[in-house]
């Protein structure tokens, strides 16, 4: 359904439902319920499937965004003259969005609809070339794939989802940073 053809009003409960969805996800993770978003967007169960016809739809939403700005920085940083910096620029934005976005692990793990699983494809994708220039330049590990950073960063960012110490994401990411460099 296309936001143009929406009568003024459904557009506004369109928008509240992913405004709605948006802090859910940020705040839970996928696993949050629906009625608990059509409460907060002020609308009933019925109005969030009429615009989006399963959490998955909804996820998608609002979450491939967020995973194609993750991607097209890492393609970014992939050219930059110190790749070594590069890499550690893009774990340091990873981290930082985790306080932010506690559905990052969601997305990473490709949950919703196959466009989320497409757009984690080509940031994992991205993240191969920067994570191969790094180690052209000796400054990550040779024995360490895309997958095994996909996995420490989902480890990661679970962990300071659930934890209310602000400093945890800091400290992990040193103990990651430390795993990561060259024996």
């Amino acid at each position: 359904m296309s936001e143009r053809a929406l009568r003024a009003d459904a557009r506004r409960n369109r928008d509240r439902v992913l405004a709605a969805a948006r802090q859910a996800f940020s705040e839970h993770g996928f696993a949050v319920p629906l009625d608990d978003i059509a409460d907060a967007a002020g609308v009933g169960p019925g109005t969030v499937y009429r615009h989006f016809p399963t959490k998955e739809a909804l996820f998608e939403a609002v979450s491939l965004v967020r995973v194609q700005e993750l991607a097209a920085d890492a393609r970014a940083r992939a050219g930059a003259s110190d790749p070594g910096a590069a890499f550690s620029g893009f774990l340091d934005r990873v981290t930082e969005e985790a306080d932010a976005k506690r559905d990052l692990p969601d997305a990473f793990a490709g949950a919703g609809a196959a466009r989320v699983a497409e757009a984690v494809a080509e940031m994992h994708e991205a993240l191969g070339v920067l994570l191969a220039r790094a180690q052209e330049v000796g400054a990550v590990r040779r024995d360490v794939s895309v997958s095994d950073l996909i996995a420490l960063l989902k480890g990661l960012l679970y962990a300071v989802r659930t934890d209310p110490d602000p400093a945890l994401r800091h400290r992990l990411l040193a103990v990651v940073r430390d795993g990561l460099q060259p024996k």
